[in-house]
């Protein structure tokens, strides 16, 4: 089967990879190169498709292996495989390559509820240290002056922007978004049902009929056609004899014959994914344990509301206009959040952004080491300014700024300090 490579990934990986072989006077070349982008665009299939293509050899770790209950040994193993890879090199003669897969995973910080551990900055150092000595890379406890051949180290993942920040940096980091366009997915799609007779006017019209959709979506779709044949087996079997028939049967596993890839067909099946996808996403159970937690928490007490009395009262006991009005305006003069604030918060939560909250102390606004607060989901107006009246009396003494987030482009459109330290606001 003949897979396509999209020809700005081969262009990108082939050049990094020919450079860092080079010997370029004067120039100083990254040697990692950070291919990122949405969740299953194909980024490693991709890389292995070119390094098949170039005839390069890889040296693989998982960002699973970048965690371990034994401190240093993460950093260790990235070291002992840069070592092999560059003993292969001078052995067989040939371009290899140490490649690790979602270094995000295994080495990135999300939010506060990521834990931060020795290991993880040992592997942020570790990989520091190589792409700025990459032929005087040791092993702990061991030193050898012959020099290594340099390794090129290919990493790839979800979202480079929670990696520590030094290690991305332009001198030791080449970057590469891969989001491929139309014509890289029908490509793509092209090469996954090559043997299913589809024409190139149909892949076109499939890959038109599902244009938001991953390049994963069409090769998990293309196994689902088969579920209707596996599930006739099983019935026609029964189900107390499929492991007998299909693990230890001495007539060999099963063979079924191809199934129809008529395009509507595709299709149909398609939208019935897409629907699982969107069951999956309007669910949000998590967030909704999530939020009544905090609602629970955050409610006043029957005491709190018990004991609060308007300071006048009619004569059957209830309040009255006048003094309704005059509590509402106390309460709201008590209120930390300025009319700009409250105006700001409405404008991102219009726009359909997302509201975060950081603080930070004096020492580290210096340096712009600015935290999360804990806080739970936030929804809606009200929700977000109680949330932010919250953080505001709990971090009295140090800097708070609201930060409107872009959660489709994982990006920051707003960040605006709205306290200072002693409590005073950002007017």
């Amino acid at each position: 089967m003949a897979y396509y490579i999209a020809p700005s990934f081969l262009d990108k990986l082939a050049v990094h990879i020919t450079k860092n072989f080079l010997n370029l006077p004067g120039v100083r070349v990254p040697l990692i190169l950070g291919v990122h982008g949405r969740k299953g665009e194909g980024k490693s299939f991709q890389c292995e498709l070119v390094f098949e293509r170039m005839g390069i050899e890889v040296t693989l770790i998982s960002g699973g292996e970048l965690e371990s209950p034994d401190a240093g040994d993460p950093a260790r193993l990235i070291r002992l495989r840069y070592r092999e890879t560059a003993e292969l090199i001078k052995v067989r003669g040939k371009m290899c390559v140490l490649m690790i897969n979602d270094l995000d995973a295994g080495a990135g910080r999300f939010d506060e509820g990521t834990q931060y551990t020795v290991n993880t900055q040992l592997v942020n150092a570790t990989l520091m240290n190589i792409a700025d000595n990459p032929t005087d890379v040791q092993l702990p406890g061991s030193y050898d002056s012959t020099p290594l051949h340099r390794v090129p180290i290919i990493v790839t993942g979800n979202d480079f922007s929670t990696l520590y920040a030094p290690l991305i940096r332009d001198g030791r980091m080449e970057k590469f978004y891969w989001q491929p366009d139309r014509d890289d997915k029908v490509g793509i799609v092209e090469g996954i049902f090559a043997e299913d007779n589809l024409s190139r006017r149909d892949i076109e019209q499939f890959v038109d009929t599902f244009p938001n959709q991953s390049i994963d979506f069409y090769s998990a779709l293309r196994s689902r056609i088969y579920d209707e044949q596996i599930r006739h087996f099983i019935h026609q079997v029964g189900f107390e004899r499929v492991s007998q028939l299909v693990v230890n049967s001495v007539d060999g596993p099963p063979q079924f014959q191809k199934p129809s890839f008529k395009l509507p067909y595709l299709i149909e099946m398609g939208n019935f994914m897409v629907g699982e996808q969107q069951r999956v996403e309007n669910s949000q159970l998590v967030e909704e344990y999530n939020r009544s937690l905090y609602v629970r928490k955050s409610k006043p007490t029957p005491t709190t509301v018990e004991t609060t009395n308007y300071p006048h009262q009619s004569e059957n006991g209830s309040p009255t206009v006048d003094s309704k009005n005059a509590y509402y305006k106390s309460y709201s003069s008590s209120s930390h959040l300025n009319l700009e604030t409250q105006e700001q918060v409405r404008q991102i939560l219009s726009q359909g952004y997302k509201i975060g909250i950081e603080h930070v102390d004096e020492r580290r606004f210096r340096t712009g080491a600015w935290q999360s607060c804990a806080v739970g989901e936030i929804n809606g107006e009200s929700d977000a300014i109680s949330t932010l009246e919250s953080c505001l009396n709990d971090y009295s003494g140090e800097y708070v700024r609201l930060v409107g987030i872009d959660s489709k482009a994982k990006k920051r459109v707003v960040e605006t300090i709205i306290q200072r330290p002693n409590g005073k606001a950002n007017n």
